[in-house]
């Protein structure tokens, strides 16, 4: 009886902090974490976050986010950039890769 009990009790505290984890305050932090590390790893000028991060599956371990910002090189002029950004859930770090041919799409859709 014991060991149901101790059983039924560390359960419950297992699925209370797998709760407590998926809080709307919880995601909230992670979202800023996620955009933080982002726009730092960026290569970018006046780097902005477009849309909402891209949550893929624990398994896949990543979170996608688009960046927009200008091209800091002098012969590139100012000229707009996107950038994708992928974040290593486990290491908590930020991969950036540039991500121009995605741009028309974004213009087609008014960003």
């Amino acid at each position: 009886m014991k060991a149901l009990s101790l059983s039924l009790a560390c359960l419950t505290t297992l699925l209370a902090s797998q709760a407590q984890a998926s809080s709307p305050d919880a995601w909230a932090t992670f979202d800023k974490q996620v955009r933080a590390s982002c726009t730092k790893a960026s290569q970018l000028k006046n780097v902005k976050v477009l849309g909402n991060a891209a949550q893929f599956d624990d398994r896949v371990g990543y979170s996608a986010l688009l960046l927009q910002g200008q091209y800091p090189q002098k012969h590139m002029k100012g000229q707009t950039g996107v950038e994708l950004c992928l974040y290593d859930k486990q290491h908590k770090s930020a991969h950036v890769t540039e991500w121009d041919s995605i741009r028309p799409a974004l213009e087609a859709k008014g960003r």
